[in-house]
């Protein structure tokens, strides 16, 4: 048996749509005894696509206590759990604790520079590439142990959520997500008489630290953490692992991992 969930936070995206699925969805909430609520859910609700859920962890501060879905009122939808045309059905199985909890792992990662450390949390993946978009040079290492010194466009570097989304662009392993990993994926690696990387993508076991140490004449950096874009100059090192942090996604009892890579992708 689940917890009593008794209020919800929607978030939404601004759009006709998904405005419009939020005023049905809190209607019909409401009219079953949920109170809709600005702080401390139980179940955080987005609507929209994707980015949707993405900004909905993220605004949450990937609090661990409540429960995460979504609606999908976008495209691909792999994170969003629900259909439109099943809202009503939704409600019901929400009523009577017919779902069941997947906990997924979060992807911690601290940024040191010359002058200031920031630590970032991110859903889905890194991407590290250099600040003009010249060639990235990087040295690699898994637990201090030396894996590769990279040189091509950049890194991505994704959790077993974000195995479906930027990193199958680029030709990744999708991961089930309820392996807490991280991947380490090329972008355009340079392989030549002079230089070698390598050219397919590493799987991360969870308590494992993955460190990134820029060339000397490549320290700016433009980082990017769940599709937000930010610069970091004279960057010394980059670390990034599993946090043992979980956030906790609602599934229908009928949700399948393979089934869903079915539906979306093929």
């Amino acid at each position: 048996m689940h917890r009593k969930i008794n209020t919800v936070r929607i978030f939404c995206n601004d759009n006709v749509k998904s405005q419009e699925i939020k005023r049905i969805v809190s209607d019909k909430l409401v009219a079953d005894n949920y109170s809709i609520v600005l702080e401390n859910p139980d179940l955080c609700l987005a609507i929209g696509g994707d980015g949707s859920f993405l900004r909905m962890v993220k605004e949450n501060n990937f609090k661990s206590e409540p429960l995460y879905v979504g609606i999908n009122a976008g495209t691909l939808g792999f994170l969003q759990e629900i259909k439109i045309d099943d809202i009503d059905d939704f409600i019901y199985k929400l009523n009577n604790n017919l779902f069941k909890i997947d906990e997924v792992g979060i992807q911690e990662t601290k940024i040191v520079t010359k002058d200031n450390t920031s630590i970032f949390y991110s859903l889905n993946e890194i991407v590290l590439r250099d600040r003009d978009l010249n060639t990235t040079k990087l040295d690699i290492k898994v637990n201090d142990a030396k894996l590769e010194k990279f040189i091509g466009d950049g890194i991505l570097i994704s959790t077993s959520t974000g195995s479906t989304a930027y990193n199958l662009s680029f030709g990744g392993a999708i991961v089930a997500n309820n392996l807490h990993t991280l991947q380490i994926t090329p972008i355009a690696p340079l392989n030549s008489k002079s230089y070698r990387s390598l050219i397919n993508s590493i799987i991360i076991p969870e308590n494992t630290f993955i460190t990134i140490i820029p060339e000397k004449d490549n320290i700016n950096l433009l980082v990017t953490i769940d599709g937000d874009n930010n610069v970091y100059n004279n960057v010394e090192k980059i670390e990034t692992f599993v946090n043992k942090k979980r956030i906790n996604c609602l599934r229908l009892e009928n949700y399948n991992f393979f089934e869903k890579i079915n539906e979306k992708f093929l």
